[in-house]
């Protein structure tokens, strides 16, 4: 099958890709994140102030960009 490109697949090797790749799959309702972002990005900028950290410090990129939800990952601040 992956040798020639070019020749006809049969409709089971078809289906089989498809299953594979998982298209046409119904898994279920996916939970989302229901947390409003304007209200996050005013308590980050909160900190932000609170903290004295500038846009583009290396704190700065760990305030905004860590996943708490995703990685558990927790902005500490700064170390003085």
């Amino acid at each position: 099958m992956l040798g020639n490109p070019a020749r006809n697949l049969t409709m089971s090797e078809i289906d089989d890709i498809i299953r594979l790749a998982g298209i046409n799959e119904f898994k279920g309702f996916q939970p989302y994140n229901t947390e409003n972002i304007s209200i996050t990005g005013t308590e980050k900028r909160k900190i932000e102030k609170e903290k004295n950290i500038k846009p583009g410090d290396k704190e700065w990129f760990k305030l905004w960009f860590s996943l708490p939800g995703m990685t558990g990952a927790n902005f500490r601040g700064r170390k003085k």
